[in-house]
């Protein structure tokens, strides 16, 4: 089989264990999703597989684009949303087509890495975005919540590239490792994995089984 499959975040809540210890966990509907395309060795260099999102609302701007609406008419399947490429277990195979649901890939127990696309919060400067320690706030300082520094006058006379500084905050690509899978759902296809994920309720994720 593969090594994970595509969700989309519903939100957050609590899970107690039979020793009454709570831990916060992450409802993701995950799954089910159809097989698009096979990558192989001898094809493509490597071997890995295409799924795409089933979801209940059909995917019109897919369908609407000529490439996209070529490709899934060439493996034979409706179009989708969310497209990702998975690793191939050893041992495993499966066709175009097939349907890969969330219990076939995830157990309880099993460690998990989660990719998302992390809230966007505006510009922001850098105590917020870069958890700088600003200046003093008394004494007459007014040096609060500012920069300070970036570089020499004389030389280099220049802004270094990746220079912390103020700027947009938030919407890019995050990963968080080490997550446990707490419960399986397979009648809802939901999964639910210890502590928070990036994204906003509604967002897709990428689940991946941990292979390290």
């Amino acid at each position: 089989m593969v090594d994970g499959l595509i969700g989309i975040k519903v939100g957050m809540t609590q899970v107690q264990d039979a020793e009454g210890i709570v831990t916060p966990v992450t409802v993701i509907r995950t799954g089910p999703c159809v097989v698009v395309q096979r990558k192989t060795e001898p094809q493509d260099g490597y071997a890995a597989v295409q799924l795409g999102l089933v979801e209940a609302r059909a995917a019109r701007r897919a369908a609407q684009c000529k490439p996209l609406a070529g490709h899934f008419k060439k493996a034979g399947v409706p179009p989708t949303r969310k497209l990702s490429e998975f690793q191939m277990l050893e041992g495993t195979e499966v066709k175009v087509g097939d349907h890969v649901r969330v219990e076939n890939v995830f157990q309880i127990q099993d460690k998990v890495d989660v990719t998302g696309i992390s809230k966007g919060k505006g510009y922001a400067g850098v105590v917020k975005r870069h958890h700088f320690g600003g200046g003093a706030a008394t004494h007459g300082s007014m040096f609060h919540r500012a920069p300070g520094s970036i570089g020499g006058s004389s030389y280099p006379s220049r802004v270094f590239k990746g220079m912390k500084a103020a700027g947009r905050m938030g919407g890019e690509k995050v990963t968080v490792k080490n997550l446990r899978v707490m419960s399986v759902h397979p009648e809802e296809n939901l999964l639910l994995i210890s502590g928070c994920i990036p994204g906003c309720n509604g967002s897709y994720v990428t689940v991946r089984k941990i292979i390290r």
